[in-house]
């Protein structure tokens, strides 16, 4: 597993020299290191079912007997904690929802907002929607100002991406037992329409390999949420009219508009209405609601810069850099 280790050290010295492309190359073998790990652990730990002996014991005994060489440091603990889905993989959305509701009575923090994402077209019918949820907690809001670089803190060995959103602010607290929105409706709530930036993230490099019920049960692979400006007139705007590029260290990653997200901002909203509603979770005043991502979902690496760009709506400036632990 040595691949876990030595890969991230160079990926920020290759970072800091302007060389995206070999980030990039190794990004992909990291992420195949991260498989191997998991393949190695499993049939491990099925071995040691057979065997009828403690893996967290054995381990280390088999390391002494055959004088295995120790890791050196740095570690890749990140990588290490979380080389496979920590459990069984929720078989359904209600499955994945019930893990988020469990994670978010643990997290001793306040949602202040909800992302929505789109489940890849081969899986909708299986899961039977279009799109999920996750929370956004009130220590990962930020509120970007003019000029200003935010900084966002990607878990090691983990992932971690930028994507362009359209994020409406509500007006009003949404009825609690209304389960069924029109768009029309929907859009009545609604205070204000800003540019923002949703960082994807999570201590789980392949989440978005193993599918939408993980993603969901990881609180939607939200990590963080930067709030940009409003845009003056926006009701009257259509969503091809609302552009927006994402830009990593100078290069462009991908283009696109408001109406590059599934059927547009507006029916995400609704469909995020109905199901915190039927969750027992029902939208507030003041809340943030980002709603797909415009431009796709773009990985950033520590030591990287993203610029999102909403042309006459604003930028905003990002850097990724490590995550440390913190008191929460």
């Amino acid at each position: 597993a040595r691949g876990l280790d030595a890969t991230p050290p160079l990926q920020k010295k290759l970072a800091a020299a302007g060389d995206a492309r070999a980030v990039a190359i190794l990004d992909v073998i990291l992420r195949d290191e991260v498989g191997h790990v998991t393949i190695g652990n499993r049939w491990y730990r099925w071995a040691c079912e057979r065997d009828g002996v403690d893996p967290e014991t054995d381990f280390p005994a088999l390391c002494a007997h055959y004088r295995a060489p120790r890791p050196r440091k740095p570690l890749n603990l990140g990588a290490r904690a979380l080389a496979a889905y920590p459990g069984e993989v929720p078989a359904s959305l209600a499955e994945a929802y019930a893990i988020q509701e469990l994670a978010i009575g643990l997290y001793p923090d306040t949602i202040v907002g909800w992302k929505v994402g789109r489940i890849p077209l081969p899986l909708q019918a299986q899961l039977g929607d279009e799109r999920l949820a996750g929370p956004t907690f009130r220590r990962f809001l930020r509120t970007a100002t003019t000029g200003e670089t935010v900084a966002l803190a990607a878990i090691p060995g983990g992932f971690a991406a930028v994507e362009a959103e359209f994020v409406y602010r509500l007006a009003v607290d949404a009825p609690v037992d209304k389960t069924d929105w029109t768009v029309a409706e929907a859009l009545d709530i609604v205070a204000a329409l800003h540019v923002g930036v949703e960082f994807a993230g999570s201590p789980l490099k392949a989440i978005n390999d193993l599918g939408s019920t993980v993603v969901a049960s990881d609180f939607g692979n939200n990590a963080a949420l930067v709030v940009g400006p409003e845009i003056a007139g926006w009701r009257e705007r259509a969503d091809d009219a609302l552009p927006c590029e994402t830009w990593i260290d100078g290069v462009l990653v991908g283009a696109g508009t408001a109406a590059s997200v599934l059927g547009g901002p507006a029916p995400a909203l609704a469909f995020l209405l109905g199901h915190c509603a039927a969750r027992g979770r029902p939208l507030k005043a003041g809340m943030y609601i980002t709603t797909g991502a415009a431009t796709g979902i773009h990985d950033i690496h520590a030591g990287q810069s993203a610029r999102i760009s909403f042309g006459e709506h604003g930028e905003i400036f990002c850097t990724a850099e490590d995550a440390r632990p913190t008191a929460v």
